[in-house]
């Protein structure tokens, strides 16, 4: 697993808040959860809402990491912005969490580990549908970048599903 396997160079910018997402999925995992964080980033670079899996601890199958963001921003700020921002997610975004990030209007999605990289790991297998299939499938265009900082996303998963 190389770090940067995409062909669009990830810039400092993407950078920051991809690594910021896989410190909230290293803290997901601390707390016993699947190890997942996102953020969603305006085009401004303002933060506008962080979360980490919350699914153990809730007893919430949905609370996946972008699941729980995207909760953040309900009603909080204009499509307008929405469709300028980017969710960075620790992970490559499940089926659910597209569609829901589809839903919400975001324009943008970078993540570091794909969903083979998670089952590398010993990720019990899901639906086998990548973001960009999903979103490739929208009406609109929305931009997905990753895998990246794949070895570093890589970290909190170690030992995750090992007796399982």
């Amino acid at each position: 697993m190389g770090e940067h396997t995409n062909d669009t160079p990830l810039d400092e910018r993407d950078a920051k808040h991809l690594r910021h997402a896989i410190r909230l999925s290293a803290e997901a995992r601390q707390r016993g959860n699947a190890p997942y964080g996102a953020v969603v980033v305006g085009a401004d670079g303002i933060v506008l809402a962080e979360a980490r899996n919350t699914g153990a601890e809730t007893d919430d199958f949905t609370a996946h990491a972008e699941m729980n963001a995207l909760r953040l921003l309900g009603g909080r700020h204009p499509r307008e912005l929405l469709a300028g921002a980017t969710v960075y997610a620790s992970g490559e975004p499940c089926a659910m969490c597209a569609g829901a990030i589809f839903w919400s209007g975001i324009g943008r999605v970078v993540f570091a580990l794909d969903i083979e990289g998670q089952q590398r790991t010993g990720k019990p297998p899901e639906i086998a549908l990548s973001c960009r299939q999903i979103l490739g499938a929208a009406p609109r265009r929305i931009e997905v970048v990753g895998p990246c900082l794949a070895q570093e996303a890589a970290r909190p998963y170690q030992g995750m599903w090992s007796g399982r």
